[in-house]
């Protein structure tokens, strides 16, 4: 361990080691690398029953509000993934931590970040002044087999618009360290209460958006993959059926009058 040093020279050193050498801190399976992840393409080939988990009419009505491009969606089903396990694991650019205010250690997501990163993740934090909801702030890793921590703050009181945020700004984190890969929890659904289901839909429609617009930009071939991390059964359950209404595998799509089933 290096806890002598300072964070700002320990994260210095641990982004300019080579994939070899940080690899050598972990034991072997302690780290999930990234191409051992599914892509969505190759998870709903090997998961053909998931085409019986139909959408509510609930759903339905929340995913109008997206138009989808349908002539990205063949590619884009390479660029997301669904993941059930430990988000401390995942040797990613980033993993994004569902963070408070403060950005102080809590518990849920948060404090197994921290705990696996170690302290220089606090002392990193401490200088950064806290994060208003919405918002989102970026640290080095540490301990963690992931590059970088996004800490992004979600909203207690149920706003939709404030989550949505998390997720953009998250992305734009990304961006502005010319990251490729990414790695989320269900941000709000834990202690701060924000519905399952919604949580779900405003992640998968903003990561839609967000790929759809670099494809214009012709920048998504060099997008690795933005990785849903599930952990409770009912958010795999969600997950599983709501990407095949955001990332369809199939010709046809909802807005075409899928058949649903009553809430």
């Amino acid at each position: 361990m290096t806890t002598n040093l300072n964070w700002e020279s320990e994260k210095v050193r641990l982004l300019n080691m080579s994939l070899e050498d940080r690899r050598k801190r972990f034991e072997k399976n302690d780290y999930i690398t990234l191409d051992t992840i599914q892509s969505w393409r190759i998870y709903s080939i090997k998961h053909k029953n998931l085409e019986a988990k139909k959408p509510t009419l609930d759903d339905l009505n929340e995913f109008k509000k997206i138009t989808l491009n349908q002539a990205l969606s063949k590619q884009l089903l390479e660029k997301v993934a669904i993941y059930t396990g430990d988000i401390t694991k995942l040797e990613v650019d980033a993993i994004v931590n569902a963070a408070n205010s403060l950005l102080k250690k809590g518990g849920g997501v948060d404090g197994a970040i921290h705990r696996a990163a170690g302290p220089m993740l606090q002392q990193e934090c401490n200088t950064l002044g806290g994060c208003p909801t919405g918002q989102a702030k970026i640290t080095g890793g540490y301990n963690l087999p992931a590059k970088y921590v996004i800490h992004t703050v979600g909203p207690q009181d149920g706003s939709e618009t404030k989550l949505q945020e998390c997720y953009e700004n998250s992305f734009a984190c990304m961006e502005k360290h010319d990251l490729k890969s990414i790695a989320f929890p269900c941000i709000s659904t834990g202690i701060y209460g924000f519905p399952n289901r919604l949580a779900a839909h405003i992640a998968l429609r903003t990561a839609r958006k967000f790929l759809e617009k670099h494809e214009h930009k012709r920048e998504v071939e060099r997008m690795e993959k933005i990785i849903f991390c599930t952990f409770m059964p009912i958010d795999v359950d969600i997950y599983e059926t709501l990407i095949q209404m955001y990332f369809p595998s199939h010709e046809w799509n909802y807005n075409d009058g899928a058949s649903v089933t009553e809430q």
